[in-house]
């Protein structure tokens, strides 16, 4: 469990860290009112997995270790989002789908959804993503997913 929260919740962690001083310079340069994935943003790539509320697919794995740190960095990103919303930038948390990866295929049946195709709707939303979405958790389509 320490090494899957070492990759998915203290690295997601260290690096916005790294980066932030950049991230406030951005913001603060840019002219832009409001908040937007063209000024400054983190997002952490996150997963349904990790929602409370919905434990996707518990039928196919359990994979403890994966679903607590997935929450633990939605926690992560609503605490981003207080943390930084002085600084008008935004942060968000989204779930990329079952994207047919070594990972994604790796339950009992094949993932639904393409890569090339959860990218380009992870960009889509992104694109349109504004301070109301700070601090949320959102699909590849920009829906709504339960924490």
């Amino acid at each position: 469990m320490a090494e899957v929260y070492k990759t998915n919740v203290i690295g997601p962690f260290v690096t916005s860290q790294a980066f932030l001083p950049l991230l406030k310079k951005a913001a603060q340069d840019n002219p832009q009112k409001g908040m937007s994935c063209s000024k400054a943003a983190i997002v952490n790539i996150s997963s349904e997995g990790g929602s409370i509320t919905n434990v996707l697919v518990w039928h196919l794995g359990q994979v403890l270790a994966y679903r607590c740190s997935k929450a633990a960095l939605n926690m992560l990103t609503k605490c981003q989002s207080m943390g930084y919303a002085a600084d008008e930038i935004l942060c968000v948390a989204v779930h990329p789908g079952w994207v047919q990866t070594d990972m994604g295929n790796s339950a009992s049946s094949q993932a639904p959804l393409p890569v090339d195709v959860s990218v380009r709707e992870i960009l889509n939303t992104l694109g349109h993503l504004s301070e109301k979405d700070n601090g949320t958790f959102v699909n590849w389509e920009g829906k709504a997913v339960p924490w």
